[in-house]
C-alpha cells in the first residue's frame, strides 16, 4: 500500500484521459501531471469534503506501477575494436574488361560490277553504285559505247552483246568514277555479230534477210520482228537486240544482230543492211554512227559513217545502205 497525500482543490469532477495516457486535474494553481498510459484506471475510494478541508487519501490500489520503457533503459553497447577508415582504393576489386569501341558505321560509295555470260554469247551485267541513284553512266565494251541509268537504288541490271571472247565492260560515271568487270565468253566463236552505234534521233535500224528472205518474211528479222536469243542457241536463225536508254536526251544507242554461224541447221546466205527513216528530228541534217562486225569471235571490223539526210518534205522515206556490212554465208552443221 502506497500513501498518497496531496491537496487539491475540487472545481468540477475528476476527468480520466485514459486513451492517450493522461491524467489532468485542475483548479488553483494546481499543475498538470503526466504519467504513462496505464491498463486500468486507479480505484479511489473516498473524494474530498465539499468545505475544501485538507483530505488524507488511503486505501488507494496501485494497478500499474509506473516505470520507463524497457527500451528506454537499454545501454547501448560499443564495439571494443578500433573503427579503421579505408581509402576506397585501399579495397582490393576487380577491374572489369570494357568493351572494345566499335568502329561508327561508314556509308560506302564504292560501285560494284559484275559480268555473267548468257546464252547467244551475250553478257548479263550487274552494276551497284549506291552513291549514284538515277544517274545517267555508259557502259563501254571493246568500242562499243551505250547510255544506262541507275535507279532508285543506284542499280542496273541489264544485258550487252559480248565482241571479244575475253570480255571487258566498263562503267564510267560522269565524275570520272567507275566501275569494270571481266568474263570469258567462249561462245562468242560460234557466232557472227554485227553493232550499229549511234547517238541521238537517228533514225537508224539494222535489217537482215536470212536465207532470201524478202522484206515482212518470216525470216526478215529487225527489232521489230525478232526470234530470242534462244532461237539463236539452237541455230535455227538470228535475232536482233536494241541497247541504250532512250528515255535520256541525246543517248547513246546501239543495235546488235547476232545469227549462229557455227551451229546454223542450214546452209544458206544472210543480207545485211542499215537503213535510216527520215524524220522529222533526222531531216535536213548530218546524222554519224559507227558499225562493227565480228566473225568467230575474233577479227573485229569497224567501219564509221556519215550520212546527210534529205529535206524535211522526205518524212517517213528510207534510206537504205547495202555496203556498209558483209553478208554472211552459212555453211549447214
Amino acid at each position: 500500500m502506497v500513501d498518497i497525500k496531496r491537496v487539491v482543490t475540487v472545481g468540477g469532477t475528476i476527468a480520466c484521459a485514459l486513451g492517450i495516457g493522461f491524467i489532468m486535474q485542475s483548479g488553483g494553481n494546481s499543475k498538470a501531471r503526466q504519467v504513462a498510459a496505464a491498463p486500468a484506471p486507479m480505484v479511489i475510494e473516498s473524494v474530498l469534503p465539499a468545505d475544501g478541508d485538507a483530505l488524507e487519501l488511503t486505501e488507494i490500489t496501485e494497478t500499474s506501477a509506473l516505470s520507463l520503457p524497457n527500451e528506454a533503459s537499454v545501454v547501448g553497447v560499443l564495439p571494443d575494436f578500433q573503427v579503421i577508415k579505408a581509402a576506397v582504393s585501399n579495397i582490393p576489386m576487380p577491374v572489369p574488361t570494357l568493351p572494345a569501341e566499335e568502329a561508327a558505321p561508314q556509308f560506302s560509295c564504292d560501285i560494284k560490277m559484275e559480268a555473267t555470260t548468257k546464252a547467244a554469247a551475250m553478257v548479263a551485267l550487274s552494276i551497284d553504285a549506291p552513291c549514284f541513284t538515277n544517274e545517267r553512266f555508259t557502259l563501254l565494251h571493246n568500242g562499243m559505247s551505250v547510255t544506262a541509268v541507275t535507279d532508285k537504288d543506284g542499280k542496273l541490271e541489264t544485258t550487252l552483246p559480248a565482241l571479244s571472247t575475253n570480255a571487258l565492260f566498263i562503267a564510267a560515271f560522269s565524275d570520272g568514277t567507275g566501275a569494270s568487270a571481266q568474263v570469258e565468253v567462249s561462245s562468242l566463236a560460234f557466232y557472227d555479230r554485227v553493232v550499229v552505234q549511234w547517238k541521238g534521233d537517228t533514225g537508224l535500224q539494222v535489217h537482215a534477210l536470212e536465207y532470201g528472205a524478202t522484206y515482212s518474211d518470216a525470216g526478215h528479222v529487225w527489232a521489230e520482228q525478232t526470234p530470242g536469243m534462244e532461237a539463236a542457241a539452237r541455230g535455227e536463225g538470228g535475232f536482233v537486240s536494241r541497247f541504250g536508254d532512250t528515255n535520256v536526251a541525246n543517248a547513246q544507242v546501239a543495235e546488235a544482230y547476232t545469227f549462229p554461224t557455227g551451229t546454223a541447221a542450214r546452209a544458206g546466205d544472210v543480207a545485211l543492211t542499215v537503213e535510216a527513216e527520215v524524220t522529222a528530228e533526222n531531216c535536213d541534217r548530218e546524222i554519224t554512227a559507227q558499225s562493227m562486225q565480228v566473225s568467230g569471235g575474233k577479227n573485229l571490223k569497224v567501219q564509221d559513217l556519215t550520212l546527210f539526210m534529205p529535206a524535211c518534205d522526205a518524212v517517213g522515206d528510207f534510206l537504205v545502205l547495202k555496203n556498209l556490212l558483209n553478208d554472211l554465208k552459212v555453211a549447214a552443221n
